[in-house]
């Protein structure tokens, strides 16, 4: 925890994360948020699952272009315009569905939330890299996989509160609120905002030696996460406990919680985070065995523990790379594309399982899982030659802080 703290202690630290835990909470609300709402409005889940797979789509297949934006643009210019479009896109999408519009005028409208949805963690953690040097980076990016894991507890229960405790709406709309209170509190920090790139036209951040190993694993790890999901819900509804389905998703995040706390107490120097991402990538596949297996409520409860442990040391362990991998004129955009390869993997997951779901039962959807986490292990074994920076660093001197010795948040250009 002292590294946390003192992490945190970074002047402009504090506010820079306060802000964007705010303003991506509603990452975890806006998806369920629609369902909920276009569900209540029309009687129909069919019509509000293909309208929140429109917006979760868009959302994926937009981030990287906003973030490459950012990194051209400025994160403030980028953050004043989407907030308006997506400001707009939403209420609109909320005005449609309560007048039980036509389905294609809800998808656009979704298309439009979700494409304007701000990727605020793949900004954040940029500014992470402008603020410390890269032996204290790791702990950062391990104080955000801890702090999107707290997200992900609580934003489900925010927006389920607010939809059925208030009315249909009130869920996205509260969502939208969290969005532009934090959004626009982070484009003030002019302190922390990493300085536009250049210009001149440069090569995509996917591009960049080792990204297609890392997108890998993160789609796979997607696979898994959205699998479990699915198989969760089932498990608990052949068993007559659908009540419990909330708890063993919330016990699953604990886990990447509990393992992201400890993996920032470990200091850098003894395990690489190329080693880190091999090991964890292996670890997944491994834990998410015993669910398969499961039988009663319990003994699933300990088994998606077990497998949350894996996710945050690849979360982390992924950005570290990244941040070594990726030129520092487009990092913001190479984060993004990490963001997008879990969400098109959730996706998939959650499609693949839900069908695996209706023709077998949820042993299909676990099974599913193990494959997903298969899938990381052996891209990032196989791969792991690609994801080692091609000089290797000298104490003090890492890619990024060679990177971001001439734009210190002290110095002329960055004031």
């Amino acid at each position: 925890m002292r590294a946390y703290r003192e992490l945190l202690g970074t002047p402009g630290a504090a506010l820079f994360v306060s802000s964007g835990f705010v303003g991506r909470l509603p990452m975890s609300m806006r998806g369920l948020g629609c369902l909920l709402m276009i569900s209540i409005q029309t009687d129909s889940y069919g019509l509000a699952g293909v309208v929140t797979a429109a917006l979760t789509l868009a959302q994926a297949f937009a981030a990287p272009v906003l973030g490459r934006a950012a990194d051209q643009f400025g994160q403030r210019i980028v953050i004043a315009v989407s907030v308006l479009v997506h400001a707009f896109g939403l209420v609109a999408l909320v005005v449609l569905a309560g007048r039980s519009a036509p389905a294609w005028t809800l998808i656009g409208a979704a298309v439009l939330v979700g494409a304007s949805a701000l990727p605020l963690g793949p900004l954040v953690r940029a500014r992470w890299t402008v603020l410390v040097d890269s032996a204290r980076l790791p702990t950062a990016y391990a104080l955000e996989s801890i702090l999107d894991e707290v997200i992900y507890v609580a934003g489900p229960v925010l927006v389920t509160a607010l939809t059925v405790g208030w009315f249909p709406a009130a869920g996205l709309l509260g969502a939208l609120a969290l969005t532009v209170l934090g959004s626009l509190a982070l484009a003030v920090q002019g302190r922390t905002e990493p300085p536009r790139a250049p210009q001149q036209r440069r090569a995509s951040a996917v591009r960049a030696r080792g990204m297609g190993v890392l997108l890998t694993i993160y789609l796979g790890l997607g696979v898994c996460i959205g699998a479990v999901d699915v198989a969760v819900v089932s498990f608990s509804s052949e068993r007559g406990a659908t009540g419990v389905a909330g708890v063993l998703l919330a016990l699953f995040a604990v886990g990447s919680l509990v393992a992201g706390l400890v993996y920032g107490s470990v200091p850098v120097d003894r395990i690489t985070s190329l080693q880190r991402l091999v090991g964890s990538a292996a670890a997944l596949c491994v834990v998410a065995v015993p669910m398969v297996f499961a039988d009663t409520v319990p003994v699933l409860a300990v088994g998606v523990a077990l497998a949350g442990l894996a996710v945050s040391p690849i979360l982390i362990s992924g950005s570290s790379l990244a941040a070594s991998l990726v030129p520092r004129a487009s990092l913001t955009e190479g984060f993004a594309w990490l963001s997008s390869a879990v969400m098109v993997g959730l996706a998939t997951g959650a499609a693949v399982g839900g069908q695996a779901v209706d023709a077998t039962d949820s042993t299909t959807a676990f099974l599913l899982a193990v494959a997903g986490g298969s899938i990381g292990a052996v891209a990032a074994v196989l791969g792991r030659r690609r994801l080692r920076p091609r000089s290797a660093p000298t104490p003090g001197t890492g890619p990024i802080v060679a990177a971001t010795a001439s734009t210190s948040p002290h110095s002329p250009e960055h004031r």
